[in-house]
């Protein structure tokens, strides 16, 4: 008989829940600023000169011809970056199977 006054006022409460505008703003917010900004990872494979990063580009590509590259200059140092992941969990998964090529790559947001 316990058991069931419980669960009858357990089922009550969440019936009675009612979402609060506040948060549904923010989350439309958030879905702006993420279209705006990008959201996601990537890893970085180099970081430094210009032709080491243009072989390891090369390099990669044609190891992993399915994975996006892109070399990129921030002075003083030349970057090669790799993939277009959404989730942390999606970058891990696909740098345990880089590193074994690349063992200095890492993850980074893009």
């Amino acid at each position: 008989m316990c058991l069931f006054v419980i669960s009858i006022s357990t089922a009550n409460a969440q019936s009675n829940y009612t979402q609060d505008e506040d948060i549904n703003t923010l989350l439309k917010k958030k879905r702006q600023y993420n279209k705006q900004n990008g959201v996601g990872y990537r890893i970085q494979l180099y970081n430094g000169s210009e032709a080491r990063a243009k072989s390891i580009k090369s390099d990669f590509k044609s190891k992993f011809s399915g994975i996006y590259t892109k070399l990129l200059y921030e002075a003083p140092d030349w970057k090669v970056q790799v993939g277009n992941y959404r989730t942390r969990l999606d970058a891990d998964r696909a740098l345990n199977s880089i590193k074994k090529k690349y063992s200095g790559g890492i993850i980074i947001n893009k």
